[in-house]
């Protein structure tokens, strides 16, 4: 059987001057802190309410479009995202894209005709009138 030893509470060359006291509270505030910002970093009750209440509310005018692409002879099946030339076509850039909800797929290469006009019209309906 074995006997476990217990390790001194006291540090090696810890004089109990001045030095050490300013060293206990700068290292009592590091714990406050540290406490504060590891019970703020998670959302608040308001927070999961506010992020529901959005992700429930209707869209304002319609739903963005989803894309397509062909594949076959009349035949369109449904895509991930629109391509980066389809959105550079319709003259629409990534923070545009992110902001309006549109689906973006950088994988995909081409650009297909239908898809740049039902952006084009959707960025159009879209826009805030001055």
């Amino acid at each position: 059987m074995h006997r476990h030893r217990v390790a001194p509470l006291v540090r090696e060359n810890d004089d109990l001057g001045a030095s050490s006291a300013d060293e206990r509270s700068v290292h009592n505030a590091h714990q406050k802190v540290s406490s504060a910002l590891t019970m703020t970093s998670g959302w608040h009750k308001r927070d999961w309410k506010q992020f529901y209440e959005l992700a429930r509310r209707p869209w304002q005018r319609h739903r963005p479009p989803r894309p397509v692409y062909p594949s076959g002879m009349n035949r369109v099946s449904p895509a991930a995202g629109f391509s980066l030339s389809e959105l550079d076509d319709a003259g629409v850039d990534l923070d545009l894209a992110e902001r309006l909800g549109l689906p973006v797929d950088a994988g995909r290469i081409g650009a297909y005709g239908p898809n740049v006009t039902s952006l084009r019209d959707f960025v159009r309906s879209s826009r805030n009138p001055l």
